[in-house]
Order: C-alpha cells, then sequence, then structure tokens
C-alpha cells in the first residue's frame, strides 16, 4: 500500500479528506454518500477520526476497515492513546496492519468528556504522543502522522516548549504532521518557520475546516483555541443571518487561505469534511486540484 509521505511527494500539491465515524444508521448512510462523492475526486488520502476520548473506536476501525475493502481511497487509521493500555494499542495496530492498513494517525488525544479537563494516562497506557509514535513504529512498516498546533497546544506553556515537543515526535519516527485549525495564513507559516528552526523540514499539511455555517465558524473558534480575527469578522459578522451569504463568502475565505499556503509551497492542504462533500468539492476545485477526469 502506498504512503501518505509518498503521495505528498509529487510534482503537485494533493487534498485530502477526513471524516468522523458514524454514531448511527443514519450518519452511517451520509458518511458513505461523502466518501463516494470525494472517491471520485482522487484525495490524496482519506482518513477517519477516532472520536471523543476513544469512545468511538470501534466504528472507527469499522469504518476503516471498510474503506479498504471497498473503495480505492488511501485510508490512514487514526490513534489515540486515550483509555487504553498499550496491550490494547498493540491490538488495534495489529488489526489495521491485517486488514492492509499502514498509514496511522498517531494522536495522545483529549480526556474523555472534556477536552480541556487534566490528563489522566491509564494505569498500563502512555502518556506522551511521541511513544505512541514510538509504539507503532515499533510494531510494523507504518508511516505515521501527527497532530501540530499552530497556537500552541492548551497545556503547552509557550510556542518555543510546543514546537519542541512536536519535533519530539519527529525524533520518535513520525513522517508528517498535520496541523489544526487556524484561521491566517501567517499563523501555519509561523508553525513551519518554528519547526525549520529546529532543523525539522518533514512535512506539515495545513488542516482546513469549510466555513459554511455559523456553527462551522464556531468550531473552528472551539478546535484552534482562537479567536476570529478581525480581517474575517469583518467579512462574516454581517452575514450571520444571511446563510446563503455566509456559505458563499466563508468558501471564499477558505480558498483564499488555501491558496496562498499552496503559493507558499505546502504539499498539500487536509480538509475537515464533517461527513459532507460539496464544499469540500468546491474549495477543492477552485484550487485546481481536482483530476483532468472530475
Amino acid at each position: 500500500m502506498t504512503s501518505v509521505v509518498e503521495r505528498l511527494s509529487g510534482p503537485r500539491p494533493v487534498f485530502s479528506v477526513e471524516f468522523f465515524p458514524p454514531r448511527d444508521a443514519a450518519d452511517e448512510q451520509q458518511l458513505w454518500l461523502a466518501i463516494r462523492q470525494l472517491e471520485g475526486l482522487d484525495p490524496a488520502f482519506m482518513s477517519v477520526t477516532y472520536g471523543a476520548g476513544g469512545s468511538s473506536r470501534d466504528r472507527t476501525i469499522r469504518t476503516t476497515g471498510r474503506v479498504v475493502q471497498e473503495t480505492s481511497l488511501l485510508p490512514m487509521a487514526h490513534l489515540t492513546a486515550v483509555d487504553h493500555s498499550v496491550a490494547e494499542l498493540r491490538n488495534v495496530i495489529g488489526w489495521y496492519a491485517a486488514v492492509g492498513v499502514r498509514n496511522v494517525l498517531a494522536v495522545r488525544g483529549d480526556p474523555p468528556g472534556d477536552p480541556n479537563g487534566e490528563w489522566v494516562k491509564h494505569p498500563q497506557g502512555l502518556t506522551y504522543a511521541e511513544e505512541l509514535v514510538r509504539l507503532v513504529r515499533d510494531l510494523g512498516d507504518f508511516c505515521v502522522g501527527v497532530s501540530a498546533f499552530p497556537y500552541g497546544h492548551p497545556r503547552s506553556q509557550d510556542l518555543d516548549t510546543d514546537t519542541e515537543y512536536l519535533v519530539r515526535k519527529f525524533r520518535a519516527g513520525a513522517d508528517f504532521a498535520i496541523a489544526q485549525l487556524f484561521f491566517e495564513a501567517e499563523d501555519f507559516l509561523r508553525l513551519r518557520d518554528r519547526m525549520a528552526a529546529k532543523g525539522c523540514d518533514s512535512p506539515l499539511l495545513p488542516g482546513i475546516l469549510p466555513l459554511t455555517t455559523v456553527r462551522t465558524l464556531r468550531k473552528t473558534v472551539e478546535l484552534s483555541g482562537a479567536q476570529v480575527p478581525a480581517s474575517i469578522a469583518r467579512r462574516l459578522d454581517p452575514l450571520q443571518d444571511d446563510p446563503v451569504a455566509f456559505r458563499a463568502e466563508g468558501i471564499d475565505i477558505v480558498t483564499e487561505l488555501s491558496q496562498r499556503l499552496i503559493d507558499e509551497g505546502v504539499p498539500g492542504v487536509h480538509f475537515y469534511t464533517f461527513n459532507r462533500s460539496k464544499a469540500t468539492t468546491e474549495v477543492v476545485g477552485r484550487l485546481g486540484l481536482l483530476p483532468a477526469r472530475a
């Protein structure tokens, strides 16, 4: 199976997509509609999140396995250390290997129920993402990705310390990183510069959520830990009572952001889809990243 890094090393930028596991039958139907629609656009890879606190582990594993068996997509499995012993983590990694998954995103994960709560490791588990990276690499020939934080992890004391932790994940065996949500290109580019200053030039992908609704704007604030910049607020605030105009302006904003990052040399753009395909398809099309047949 091809690795994510191989897909990122081509002559032109690519895009990838992320889904979350379904909660019920209706969710599953919507998820697979989005997967089928985006499959035809030939993303470099796709991933399915592990869910809050690892609670959706079984659905993530099942969905990832089905992607391997039923689609032409390159899957990247998510894995967190939340509420898992090392033995359980070994079992999950072994299952991924058995079905042919060779790309893993290894993240420590957030405390169950409260992403900002105190981290408590499993008595037989792991404490840091770099330990999880090392475990995955020790168990097979995996391509391993990790998370990066443009504004710093909420539990890091400062940006320099946060960057050092990121570089340690690469030293432990990570191959690439995906940056969590951010609002402006400079936020991402400063993170890339901090990595370079520490001698790390591994691939770093921006994570982008299309701003189609007021809810997605609020989600970006929640997941990034940053407030909406004035430059974006001026464009979106007057449109909050006009869903059609808000969506159009939001798509313009993320397209401009993505194009700026492509111009700055990112190898690809990773889209959080919310299990929908339309907005991602629009942005990718405007960026010129669709295959000729699409």
